[in-house]
């Protein structure tokens, strides 16, 4: 794999491949070859069959994508030049209005709600991807059966004599030659870079085989589109260096999960809103905003986009360093919502840990900032609510099961109209009950053990 900076001139590109992000978050593509593309193509966009996309109906399903220059980058690749490029999805009717339901289109809904209320200009995002890179998974499930495997030179699976090694739960930080994966993770970075993904750092996280890609701050219309970019160069290096990456919140019994944590701040006027003299330094609206960001995150509603799958609630549990109450506090990686104190006073910012990429990661960023937003309208008060503590609270622990969130998602979703159609929560849920049934409905290797 090899990527470039596109520099405006399309003739010398063998491919135009137009990407387009479905409403599970993945990235799809349509290729055209040089000869079709002209600058019609490049104004018009192509027709395309968006029920395949999971959210719009067979009998209403053509959409049209449109490219958007902007976001042009280049691959090299077996000996072909392929530009690729982000799209907008439009209607096919004559006014080409935009697609309500398209995650770009969500994520910036988000951002001009900020500015319709007078709230902020931009909200800016740093995602942290956690990952696993295994060295070989075989899985399979049928009538009869059921079961995964993995595998990892680092000391995992059929490779558990690996040497030298540090233990499955040690790696935290740890320099080659016990971090096995360390080119994997430079040269992941380097194309990031390359294809204009802001990078702050990448290292070895806590346990073997998991990695992590720290994002630098972006706007919440943007970020979407380099955490899916990030995400397929991290998948497609890994696939050229004999790995197999994944993104699944718990992959491992009984180890360490992997999260999407986000921080993020408001930006007004050039000027960050949530530093201030307030508790941690912390400005009043963005108290506000971390009451919002809980007080949806505990009815459960923002928790199925944060975390929209069965396998995220494998990681909500004790012990793992994963939050499972709506708390708030400075430095502490148990709460729901971390303070950093590494962070100048005037640089204040918020962390919320709870998320995971299984989400979308489009309506993820857009419902948190809904979430935040709806705590300022309200002023909202996070210390009246009972959230400031550093541990877990009891009378304040998350709906933990996928088919508790999606109900309060019927229930608690105002908050949201003014950016999600009523028509995508529908279907998102829709969508979701489906996969919890599938899941909740089958037998377990672990009910063997107890039951049979």
């Amino acid at each position: 794999m090899y990527l470039s900076k596109y520099d405006g001139d399309l003739s010398r590109a063998d491919f135009l491949n137009l990407l387009m992000i479905d409403i599970g978050g993945n990235i799809r593509v349509v290729t055209l070859p040089k000869g079709f593309v002209s600058e019609k193509t490049l104004e018009e966009g192509i027709g395309f069959d968006a029920s395949n996309y999971g959210y719009a109906k067979v009998s209403n399903s053509d959409m049209v994508a449109v490219p958007e220059m902007s976001t042009a980058f280049i691959e090299e690749r077996n000996g072909f030049k392929h530009v690729h490029v982000f799209c907008d999805v439009v209607s096919a009717d004559d006014d080409r209005a935009a697609f309500a339901q398209y995650p770009r289109n969500v994520a910036r809904a988000a951002r001009e709600y900020l500015k319709s209320k007078g709230i902020a200009d931009d909200a800016k995002m740093l995602v942290e991807l956690e990952f696993y890179a295994f060295d070989s998974v075989q899985y399979s499930t049928d009538c009869n059966h059921s079961y995964y495997s993995v595998d990892s030179c680092e000391g995992i699976g059929e490779r558990s004599n690996a040497s030298p090694r540090f233990g499955l739960l040690k790696g935290y930080h740890r320099l080659s030659p016990e971090d096995k994966l360390r080119d994997f993770r430079d040269r992941s970075v380097a194309l990031m870079e390359t294809a204009g993904i802001p990078v702050k750092y990448h290292h070895h996280e806590v346990a073997a085989a998991q990695l992590e890609v720290e994002l630098d701050f972006i706007s919440v219309a943007e970020a979407g589109d380099k955490t899916c970019l990030a995400k397929w160069i991290i998948k497609t290096v890994a696939e050229e260096m004999g790995l197999t990456v994944t993104f699944m919140p718990k992959p491992l019994y009984n180890v360490s999960g992997s999260g999407l944590h986000v921080h993020q701040f408001l930006e007004k006027s050039g000027k960050l809103i949530f530093p201030g003299d307030g508790m941690f330094n912390l400005s009043k609206e963005a108290l506000s905003y971390i009451s919002g960001l809980l007080e949806h995150s505990l009815k459960g509603s923002l928790l199925a986009f944060t975390n929209p799958s069965t396998n995220s609630y494998r990681r909500l549990v004790p012990e793992f360093e994963a939050p499972i109450s709506a708390t708030f506090a400075k430095g502490s990686r148990c709460a729901a919502v971390r303070i950093p104190s590494y962070v100048k006073k005037g640089e204040t910012r918020i962390e919320y840990r709870t998320g995971d990429a299984t989400a979308n990661i489009y309506y993820m960023l857009a419902a948190m900032v809904m979430a935040g937003a709806d705590g300022i309208m309200r002023s909202a008060d996070p210390v009246a609510q009972g959230f400031n503590s550093p541990e877990i609270l009891e009378d304040k622990i998350f709906p933990l099961n996928l088919n508790t969130v999606l109900d309060s998602l019927l229930d608690d979703n105002a908050y949201l109209s003014s950016v999600f159609p009523k028509e995508l929560i529908d279907l998102w849920v829709k969508i979701k009950r489906a996969e919890a049934a599938y899941v909740y409905n089958a037998p377990t290797p672990q009910e063997y053990e107890l039951y049979y």
